[in-house]
Formats: C-alpha cells, structure tokens, sequence
C-alpha cells in the first residue's frame, strides 16, 4: 500500500497513568500540583493535548477521587500556557478475580463503579476530551480484567455526548474499534471520532507493525487517530504512527526511560518526539490548531 504520511501532527502527553510506576521513577508525577506542572511543561515542550489521570497524593496509588480531577484542571485551565486538558475516564472498571480454583468473591483490589460514578469528573471538570476504553481486557496482570461493558460503555458514551465532551476511543484491539463504529452508528457518539490506538498493551494487540495496519484499517476515514507504544517501543511508534497518517502519544504512563538507564521527563519524551516528528519532514502542531480540527471549544478557568 502507498505512504500515507501525516504532515500535520500532534502529540499527546499521557502524563502519569494508572500504572504501579510511581516507585519506578521521581518523574511519575503524584500530587495534583505536580500531575499539572508536569503537564504544562510537556506542553511547552510541544504537547497539543494532555491526558491525565491523578493518584493519592501520598502513596502515588492510582486514584479517581474528582477533587483531585478538579485541583488538576484549575491548575492546567489558570496557567498562560495553552494546552487540550484530555481525561481519563477509565478509572473505576477494575476487577481482580480470586484464585483460579475460586475466582469469588473477586480480590480486594477490585474497584468496581457505576457509569455515572465513573464520569463524575468529567461532569465537574468538563474536560476538552476525555477517554473511552471501548472494551474489556484481560490485562497484564494474572487475574486482573479492565472491564467495560456494552452496556456501561453506551450509558458513559452517552453522558459525554450530552456534555458536549469530545470522546477519545482508547482501542486496545480491533474489537474495541467495531464496538465503537457501533456506538457512532446508534447515535450514542457522534462522529467525527478521536481514536487512540494503544499497541502492545498485554493482552491486547501486539505492537507489530503488520496488527498497526489493521488497526489504522479499521479506522473510519473521517475520524482522528493517533498511536502508541510501550517501553522501549514508544520513540518507534513515533515515527511509525506518523508515516502510517496518524498522530503521536508519549509520556510517563506509557515509558519511562529515554535510552537505556535514562530516566525521562515527560518533557524531555516530549522534545525527542518533535525531533521525530520533524526529522520525517512533518509539522508539530498547536493547541489552537487541533481544536480547530476537531471541533473543541477551550474551557475557561471556573
């Protein structure tokens, strides 16, 4: 098939994640403060969007408490630096299921919410963008499932809409891409779609380039797309996600190194993936340019 390259990139930081990374690295922004200067300075090293989750302030332990989502947004919405607010939506889907020999009752670790509990911040913080996991997963760990219901996914899907929030489709699979064409066709999502595609996530699609093409295939044509990698993979991604029509992710939720031993900032991630970005011959555009693009309208400080 012919290069389809992308001229007009932007790039998404994915700030701090879910992950138990926060001991990994003194990088992994905890605290509201620190999750919002962290992103501001991937935006001044050129993000156009920012996801975010938050976590407990003390441990680093991934949260989803909405004063925590509202100390976030304050503080990005009150700086000068202009920046997309993007997120998460995807917290409160965990279950832990027991032993093999008994899977219930489920661990206690399980953090199991319902739809309106889980868009509770997203309906204080009114985001530009938040993210919708189109699907449940068996992920990474042994007994641990992201679930995401059909039913859960159209009652949330909805709520955005009427919120008038721009929805990001986190795909983690081909599945999750026919379930989110599914939801646009309904009504429950209007069109046109921002898809993220979310390679070699265990147990989701592998990062090879070959299962990158089928994902970016089931893509409708009219909707946004960007990709990503984990680890060792993220700064290839970069170039891949680019020279297959798409847009870029990086940041601290999805790597944490920048070269062997190298513990990164989520700016300094930022800055390589410009250098990518514009070593292909393609330009990283703003945050005024990608609201332009998809629509958004910048919500002003509360």
């Amino acid at each position: 098939m012919p290069l389809a390259m992308n001229k007009e990139v932007f790039i998404t930081c994915a700030v701090t994640g879910a992950g138990a990374t926060q001991d990994r690295s003194p990088h992994v922004p905890r605290s509201p403060a620190a999750i919002a200067a962290s992103a501001l300075d991937a935006a001044q090293a050129g993000a156009a969007i920012v996801h975010c989750h938050v976590r407990d302030p003390q441990s680093g332990a991934p949260a989803r408490a909405p004063e925590l989502y509202r100390e976030v947004t304050e503080r990005i919405r009150a700086a000068s630096t202009d920046v997309v607010l993007n997120l998460t939506s995807g917290m409160g889907g965990d279950l832990y299921l027991g032993p093999v020999e008994q899977p219930l009752p489920p661990g206690n670790q399980t953090d199991m919410a319902g739809a309106s509990e889980r868009m509770l911040p997203i309906a204080e913080c009114r985001p530009e963008i938040c993210t919708l996991d189109c699907g449940t997963m068996n992920f990474a760990e042994a007994d641990y499932v992201m679930t995401n219901t059909p039913g859960v996914l159209r009652a949330m899907g909805a709520m955005m809409t009427e919120q008038g929030v721009q929805v990001e489709i986190e795909a983690f699979d081909t599945g999750h891409l026919w379930f989110a064409q599914r939801l646009v066709a309904e009504g429950v999502l209007a069109a046109p779609v921002l898809a993220q595609l979310c390679m070699g996530v265990p147990w989701g699609a592998p990062d090879d380039l070959n299962t990158l093409m089928a994902m970016v295939n089931n893509v409708p044509k009219d909707w946004f797309w960007s990709a990503f990698s984990l680890g060792a993979h993220q700064m290839p991604y970069v170039a891949a996600a680019v020279l297959a029509g798409g847009n870029v992710r990086v940041g601290l939720e999805d790597n944490l190194y920048l070269g062997k031993g190298n513990l990164a900032t989520n700016a300094e991630l930022v800055e390589h993936a410009v250098k990518i970005v514009e070593s292909l011959g393609a330009r990283v555009v703003g945050p005024a340019e990608v609201r332009k693009r998809l629509g958004l309208t910048k919500r002003s400080p509360a």
